[in-house]
């Protein structure tokens, strides 16, 4: 950063001396300007760089010819700053006025148009018009091929621009050609360890990072920071932007400690190299803040994207694009809170800015759809998620390739409202679906198929068909097994589901076996009150419960409790849950009060934490109401069965099996009365 300043100091005191001995609109001045621009360009200043340039163009006009070349740097330059400003049109704009003004002035396949077609090409990738974007980046590799001998390294920069594009598309297999081809050209071009090879190594991790092959992502960064450690300085800005990606796989394996250790060393480079609010610190309090979400540490969390927050505000213009994403990560935690009108606010805070910001079919609108629709999923508002999962398909639909995974992830939200909504054929539809596409999209191994595999268990289970979820589920852990390190918190999902069919299928031995490993690798992977804790022990108390060991079970589902207080707000809707397995336990024991005031307490958190339609507030009065008719007050339990029904009725298929179940309830208590 000094060194900027030192810059910055030298080019106004020469564009002072210029301005007096010069005359007013002298092309040196436009030259100062332009060099007063790049300066608060690097520094992440982006709106005296774009003021600094404007001048210099304004100059320009007067001094120069019409399609002078310097006019068509300018309005690159100008088309640049728009561009890290995140408003993509102006940039496109600009770059296009800039390559008018080459094709007059310059030879047809002059090497300058390369640049213009790479910039215009990268305009369209980030508003995700990426068949344009393509287009463009081949277009500036026919004019190299022309204008450059054969291993000159910008042409391996048109491989590279090439393969991310590829990658972005989901075409992965294409996206490696590329830039293996890249890394052959720049082998013959550049030396061992020029920084270069860093950044293709960068983009081969990626590649791999988004096939779900961690270990060789892993590898390709670390190889990426070895190279950057030798030809950079100690602090470079490219160096935390390694740590950062490094951060990145370990959070995705699943090993927390080792992430947030690189995500802070990544944060303590950038501390050194980069004035307070740079927006390449985005990235790393994003990072850290995903880190301590899925820990369970939601204040950390929040607090890391709300800081992430306010450095955008002071480095981009109000509506950039990257609001939205810090929008949707603010919107992650609430709703992993329970804090579901406030995770809807923010999602929809992000979706507005998107929709200023963005063409309006580009895919992060389809991701914002999707946030909204699992909101609304949780809130029980079936019909709303569906509507919102639906608007997601039909934009990525239009904006990716017809197998892309991303196509994917929204057949599995529609197949997940179905199940939700207990249509298990609709369900499996979709969850097959979106298999199909995976199969197709992603290596063999790829987490996203076991968690394909994972969900068509869970219809088959809900179906009775427990042989065919057991199958499943067993083939999800092998590809989890294969794709994570030996203590992944997956696993831990993969041994509860398994367990969850043994329960099911009167195999108590097996399901509690099942359950107690999953909460051995918790014990390994997460902090001491991880609310996915909760979750064990309650599957515990489940399978206690069901062989009749009622002490056992409602010391499991206690301890189950206990960690909620802890990880959650008091009202979220999993106490609600611990509330009424709790209950449960009294009621088979056949301690009523206690069992009508555990369900009461599950009730009134529910009214709270959820709308009024809620299956879950249903299943409240319906166990109320069983109270009461074990209790031989038929008239209550009349009454909260009702309850239940009329909440059934509104929020189910006509044939649940839960309006089946009060069906039955209601006309045996009036049989009794």
């Amino acid at each position: 950063m000094g060194e900027y300043s030192k810059a910055l100091s030298s080019l106004e005191r020469s564009l002072e001396i210029r301005k007096i001995a010069l005359p007013p609109n002298h092309p040196n001045l436009a030259d100062s300007y332009n060099n007063i621009g790049l300066v608060y360009h690097s520094i992440g200043e982006y709106s005296k760089a774009l003021s600094s340039y404007e001048r210099s163009l304004e100059i320009q006009k007067i001094a120069l010819p019409p399609n002078h070349p310097d006019l068509a740097s300018s309005y690159n330059n100008i088309g640049l700053v728009y561009f890290h400003m995140g408003e993509y049109s102006k940039a496109l704009s600009s770059y296009e006025r800039s390559l008018e003004i080459q094709k007059i002035a310059l030879p047809s396949n002059h090497p300058d148009f390369a640049p213009s077609y790479d910039n215009i090409g990268l305009a369209y990738y980030n508003m995700g018009e990426y068949s344009k974007a393509l287009s463009s980046c081949q277009r500036s590799f026919e004019i190299k091929k022309i204008a450059l001998p054969p291993n000159h390294p910008d042409l391996a920069t048109s491989y590279n621009s090439i393969g991310s594009l590829y990658c972005e598309m989901g075409e992965y297999s294409k996206a490696l050609s590329s830039y293996e081809r890249s890394l052959e050209i720049r082998k013959i071009a550049l030396p061992s360890n020029h920084p270069d090879f860093a950044q293709f190594y960068n983009n081969i991790g990626l590649v791999y990072y988004n096939m779900g092959e961690y270990s060789k992502a892993l590898s390709s960064y670390e190889r990426s920071l070895e190279i950057r450690k030798i030809a950079l300085p100690p602090n470079h800005p490219d160096l935390a932007a390694s740590y950062n990606n490094i951060g990145n796989v370990y959070f995705h394996m699943g090993e927390y400690s080792k992430a947030l250790s690189s995500l802070e060393r990544a944060l303590e480079i950038q501390k050194i190299a980069l004035p307070q609010n740079h927006p390449d610190f985005a990235q790393s309090y994003n990072n850290i803040g995903n880190v301590y979400g899925n820990m369970g540490e939601y204040s950390k969390a929040l607090s890391s994207f709300e800081r992430l927050l306010e450095i955008q505000k002071i480095a981009l213009s109000p509506n950039h694009p990257d609001f939205a994403g810090s929008y949707n990560n603010i919107g992650k935690v609430y709703c992993n809170k329970g804090e579901y009108s406030k995770a809807l606010s923010s999602y929809e805070r992000s979706l507005e800015t998107q929709k200023i910001a963005l063409p309006p079919n580009h895919p992060n609108l389809a991701t914002s759809y999707n946030n909204i629709g699992s909101v609304y999923g949780n809130m029980g508002e079936y019909s709303k998620a569906l509507s919102s999962y639906e608007r997601s398909l039909e934009i990525q639909k239009i904006a990716l390739p017809p197998n892309h995974p991303e196509l994917a992830t929204s057949y599995n939200n529609i197949g997940l409202v179905y199940y939700n909504m207990g249509q298990y054929s609709k369900a499996l539809s979709s969850y097959e679906r979106s298999l199909e596409i995976r199969k197709i999209a992603l290596p063999p191994n790829h987490l996203d198929l076991a968690d394909s595999y994972n969900n068509i268990g869970d219809v088959y289970g809900n179906m009775g068909e427990y042989s065919k979820a057991l199958s499943l589920y067993e083939r999800s852990l092998e590809i989890r097994k294969i794709a994570l390190p030996p203590n992944h918190p997956e696993l831990a999902n993969s041994y509860n589901n398994i367990g969850l069919v043994h329960d099911n299928m009167g195999e108590y031995s097996k399901a509690l076996s099942s359950y107690e490993r999953s909460l051995e690798i918790q014990k390994i992977a997460l902090p001491p009150n991880h609310p996915n804790f909760a979750q064990s022990y309650n599957n515990i108390g489940d399978v206690y419960g069901n062989m009749g060991e009622y002490s056992k079970a409602l010391s499991s589902y206690e301890r189950s409790l206990e960690i909620k207080k802890i990880a959650l707000p008091p009202n979220h809707p999993d106490l609600a849950g611990s509330y009424n397995n709790i209950g449960n336990v009294y009621d088979n024991m056949g301690e009523y009060s206690k069992a009508l005031s555990l369900y009461e307490r599950s009730l009134e958190i529910r009214k709270i934490a959820l709308p009024p339609n809620h299956p879950d507030l249903a299943t409240s009065y319906n166990n109320i109401g069983s109270v009461y008719g074990d209790t031989g007050e038929y008239s209550k339990a009349l009454q909260y069965y009702e309850k239940a029904q009329d909440i059934w009725k509104k929020s189910l298929p006509s044939d649940h099996p839960n309006i089946v179940l009060v069906k039955r309830n209601i006309e045996n208590v009036k049989k009794r009365m």
